[in-house]
């Protein structure tokens, strides 16, 4: 079941990734290394809350031993 539209306040994986400008591998990622907590939804149709999504995009990401590290 995908939502015709999200609880107010509230973003799907697909509209999270839109906003954050990052792929929807990126949210789920963030929410496995404790990054960003869904706020509900179910396990397979997660919501988050905008503020949430907006400081995990904003936050620092540690890196890994052997990660590839974007030049800008």
């Amino acid at each position: 079941m995908e939502y015709v539209q999200p609880p107010a306040g509230t973003l799907t994986t697909s509209l999270a990734a839109l906003a954050a400008g990052v792929q929807p591998a990126t949210i789920r990622d963030w929410v496995r290394r404790g990054i960003l907590t869904r706020c509900g939804g179910t396990p397979l149709r997660p919501v988050y809350r905008i503020e949430d999504v907006k400081a995990a995009r904003a936050a620092a990401k540690p890196t890994r031993d052997g990660q590839r590290v974007q030049v800008a």
